[in-house]
């Protein structure tokens, strides 16, 4: 008899959704200050670039942690290395709220670091052990479903309840939901002994048949965070500061519109989907500092980005689980480390720039990247069999 067999339908689902809620609750933690940075810069007297360094934390420490943490973890019972990670994370968030100084804002930043790169290794395979084989899919389109969702509500809400109650409390309220999140998965969850132990040499071979989904993530996935992490100081000048929070959700709905958009086009074409949703990127990137600066445009360009991006974490993982079809959880490794050191990366680049330069020149530069990952997508097709 398996784990599952003996707990009810209703239980098991609810475990994917206790899942699906760890997922939504990192992902709103760490692209939270994205809607909180002109704030929290103000109240730590830092520059727009300084203050990016709040995304930047998080991705350098996940993009470690998820190959360490998965391989060091490899023999410990699942469900328990998913509560632990909450707890990290509900401390993290109370941390953020507290931090009296900048410097232990950035140590509370490494430990949503730490929280993503181990849950999201081990928790976004899980589906086939919690829900029996002909659901397994569907389990698994629902867990990264709280990618767009952290978007489409997580940052919104975050970000309108840190404009009126101080962007504090919207940490506080992370960590309360993390424990929230604890509970469920301690409830729901069944016991998950490990039942194959991702070793070093699985990593190396999945990670040589995966140099396209490499490139092309790390082009597309700088790009946005360039860009995207410095969107409200470009938005402050455009609407007024409570209105952030409706465009940041108007946002998010797009994106999860383009999350079932690609996710059903990749299975067709998985290349010309990544392709256009990178094509997206660019037109709204490229032309923000423009039409960008009236209401409607900044608006309409905003849904058009979230169009695109929306299905860029399925495309990539898509690419990454194509190439290592026989390593399932060393794909999830290798998209969830690529994935956060080149957002890292782009924050800090975008930051550079901003700071040097303008927000605009931070979009420009974006833009050029993504246009840049249409080509190499566009080339790459012709390398294919026809249909793949």
């Amino acid at each position: 008899m398996t784990v599952t067999a003996a707990r009810t339908p209703t239980v098991r689902w609810l475990g994917v959704v206790a899942v699906t809620l760890g997922i939504f609750a990192i992902v709103t933690t760490e692209i939270l200050p994205i809607g909180l940075l002109t704030p929290i810069g103000s109240d730590f007297a830092l520059t727009p670039g300084r203050t990016g360094w709040l995304m930047t934390m998080p991705g350098l420490v996940a993009a470690v942690a998820a190959p360490v943490v998965t391989v060091v973890t490899a023999r410990l019972d699942r469900r328990l290395m998913l509560c632990a990670l909450m707890v990290l994370l509900a401390a993290a968030g109370f941390l953020a709220a507290a931090a009296p100084v900048y410097s232990l804002e950035l140590f509370a930043r490494s430990l949503v670091g730490l929280t993503i790169g181990g849950f999201w290794s081990i928790g976004a395979g899980l589906a086939g052990r919690l829900v029996p084989e002909q659901w397994t899919v569907r389990a698994t389109a629902v867990i990264f479903s709280a990618v767009p969702l952290g978007s489409v509500l997580g940052v919104p809400v975050g970000t309108f309840v840190g404009e009126l109650a101080g962007w504090r409390t919207s940490f506080v309220a992370l960590g309360v939901l993390s424990l929230i999140v604890l509970a469920a998965l301690y409830i729901t969850v069944p016991p998950l002994p490990p039942l194959q132990v991702t070793r070093p040499a699985v990593l190396r071979d999945a990670l040589r048949g995966s140099r396209n989904a490499l490139i092309v993530t790390c082009l597309i996935v700088t790009a946005h965070f360039a860009t995207y992490t410095y969107v409200t100081p470009l938005l402050r000048d455009v609407v007024r500061p409570e209105l952030i929070g409706v465009f940041l959700l108007i946002y998010g709905a797009a994106g999860l519109v383009g999350n079932l958009v690609a996710g059903t086009a990749a299975a067709r074409n998985l290349t010309l989907t990544f392709a256009g949703c990178a094509g997206l990127i660019a037109t709204a990137t490229l032309l923000m500092p423009v039409v960008g600066r009236s209401t409607a445009g900044a608006l309409l360009l905003l849904v058009v980005w979230g169009l695109g991006y929306g299905g860029i974490p399925v495309c990539s993982m898509s690419m990454f689980a194509k190439a290592a079809p026989q390593s399932r959880e060393a794909a999830t490794v290798l998209f969830t480390s690529s994935f956060q050191a080149v957002l890292s990366i782009g924050a800090l680049l975008g930051g550079l720039v901003v700071d040097a330069w303008s927000v605009s020149a931070a979009m420009v530069c974006g833009g050029v990247g993504a246009a840049l990952t249409v080509g190499v997508l566009l080339w790459s097709r012709t390398q294919e069999v026809p249909g793949t």
